[in-house]
This record gives structure tokens, C-alpha cells and sequence, in this order.
């Protein structure tokens, strides 16, 4: 079962990897192009918003499934965790920092939809969104992927 959890968090991470790299770009270059925000730029944002989430319910489930993460492994102190770096990275960096993306992410999609013409929409989601993207990028464990 924790096999297959680990699976699916590991290739849909792929998907949240591209799609918030294709919102935070389209973003970008809406800003800086002064386009006008259409349906379609809609659409990305919902989605890499919803991909996003979905990450998140299945990374809860690896949390408290995972044999990486120590928390809840009877013996193992706090101490012993923030002195290894792989329990540390998997134990406390790695879930704190994806949530803190999705914060981000979420905070932007909130925002942006309350602004009324194009360019703050874009600016909302480019500052947002490049945030998010970039606390991710810190903190995937990049060792496990390739």
C-alpha cells in the first residue's frame, strides 16, 4: 500500500512540477507582455491549484505512512531527527515547505480572481506563483528523483 502511495506522490510530483512551472511562465509573460487575461489563463491557474491540492492529500498520506518520517517512530526524539538530514529533510523540510507552496498558491489564486483588470491578475499570479514554485523547488528531494 505505502509503496503504491509513494508512487503516485512521486510521478504526479512530475505533473505539479510542469504545471507550475507553465502557470508561473504564463503569468510572466502576461505581465510583462501586457496581455489581456483570458479564459485559458484562467484555466491554468485553476488548475495547477487543483494538481497542486491533490499533491498535498496524497503527501498527508505518505506523512504518516512513510517509514522516512520519523515522527512517529516510537524511540526517536527530536534531537535524532534535526541532527540527520535525510529524517530532517523528510520528517520537517521537505512537508513544511510544500505546504508553505501551497499557501502561496492558493493565496494567489484567491487574489487574483478579486482584481478586475488584466495586469493585476497576472501580477497577483506571477508573485504568487513564483513563490510557490521556487520554496518547491528547495525542497524536493532531489536525490530520489533521478
Amino acid at each position: 500500500m505505502y509503496t503504491t502511495i509513494q508512487n503516485v506522490h512521486s510521478y504526479w510530483a512530475y505533473l505539479v512540477l510542469i504545471i507550475m512551472s507553465i502557470a508561473t511562465i504564463n503569468a510572466i509573460i502576461g505581465l510583462i507582455g501586457k496581455k489581456e487575461y483570458q479564459p485559458k489563463d484562467f484555466r491554468i491557474s485553476l488548475f495547477t491549484l487543483i494538481v497542486t491540492h491533490i499533491q498535498l492529500l496524497i503527501g498527508i498520506l505518505i506523512f504518516f505512512t512513510s517509514p522516512l518520517v520519523a515522527w512517529f517512530t516510537d524511540g526517536v526524539a527530536v534531537k535524532d531527527i534535526m541532527n540527520d538530514p535525510t529524517m530532517r529533510l523528510y520528517s520537517v523540510e521537505h512537508p513544511f515547505a510544500m505546504i508553505l507552496t501551497i499557501v502561496f498558491i492558493t493565496m494567489g489564486y484567491s487574489k487574483h480572481k478579486k482584481k478586475l483588470t488584466s495586469s493585476p491578475k497576472f501580477k497577483t499570479l506571477a508573485i504568487f506563483y513564483s513563490i510557490g514554485l521556487i520554496i518547491m523547488l528547495t525542497r524536493i528531494p532531489w536525490s530520489n528523483w533521478f
